[in-house]
């Protein structure tokens, strides 16, 4: 349970931080605990999306459910897709690493966030018109959040010093394995088994790829990159659902 209340009080803005003080050790446990707080995350987004498609139409309710997930999450992940594309542009890995510390977003951060919210928006705005948006949002949701603690357990932290991804790559392959087959079998559940794994490999071969781009570039992941990884993957699963519904 413990482990559960830590993983609702880093990703999301509810208060139950209030009467629980979450440290490094329970946010290492806190790993396997990922894919159900992004499935009521999801949950949310979906709901939101859904209930005002009607009276507002499919974008402004998609727009509307983005804002409500936003103020859920914090933009925690948002901000560190932003920070990780601005260490993008660092010629070295030092720099890299510290332009991710820089508070400022930079032009490639910027692009990063409208992008993201684009293509998020665009893709939620399918999915409502078309009835789909709940089941889809919850499995992007669930798969999404598995996504680093998986990253977290393959590669090592990148910083010299602690940082937030620190204790998640302390977490181990144990908890990644948790993450994983949950996040997979809320998928498989909510979205058949067909659809399920299709959108579980989406969000895999995106976490590789980031997974590959964090070895090469920065000799593992920190809190930032991780974050991204959240980001890319939910976008993946969402574009994989538009593609899906529109081939039918």
């Amino acid at each position: 349970m413990r482990a559960a209340a830590a993983a609702v009080c880093f990703l999301t803005r509810l208060p139950l931080g209030r009467a629980l003080t979450v440290d490094g050790d329970d946010l290492a446990r806190a790993g396997s605990a990922f894919p159900l707080v992004g499935t009521a995350v999801g949950a949310s987004i979906g709901a939101v999306a859904l209930l005002l498609v009607h009276p507002l139409g499919a974008w402004l309710a998609a727009v509307l459910a983005l804002a409500a997930g936003t103020l859920l999450t914090g933009a925690l992940h948002l901000d560190g897709l932003a920070d990780s594309a601005d260490a993008l542009s660092a010629r070295s890995r030092e720099r890299a690493l510290e332009l991710m510390r820089d508070h400022a977003i930079g032009s490639y951060g910027g692009a990063a966030l409208v992008l993201d919210l684009l293509l998020k928006a665009g893709a939620l705005t399918a999915l409502a018109a078309k009835g789909d948006v709940l089941r889809v949002a919850v499995v992007a949701g669930a798969l999404s959040r598995a996504a680093p603690v998986l990253l977290a357990a393959a590669l090592p932290y990148a910083r010299t010093d602690a940082g937030l991804g620190t204790s998640l790559t302390q977490g181990g392959r144990g908890r990644a394995a948790v993450a994983v087959v949950l996040a997979a079998g809320i998928a498989v559940a909510v979205a058949g088994a067909g659809d399920g794994a299709v959108s579980a490999a989406a969000a895999a071969a995106v976490t590789a790829l980031v997974g590959l781009g964090c070895r090469r570039r920065f000799r593992g992941v920190t809190g930032d990159t991780l974050g991204a990884t959240v980001e890319l993957s939910e976008i993946a699963v969402l574009l994989t659902a538009v593609g899906m519904l529109g081939a039918r």
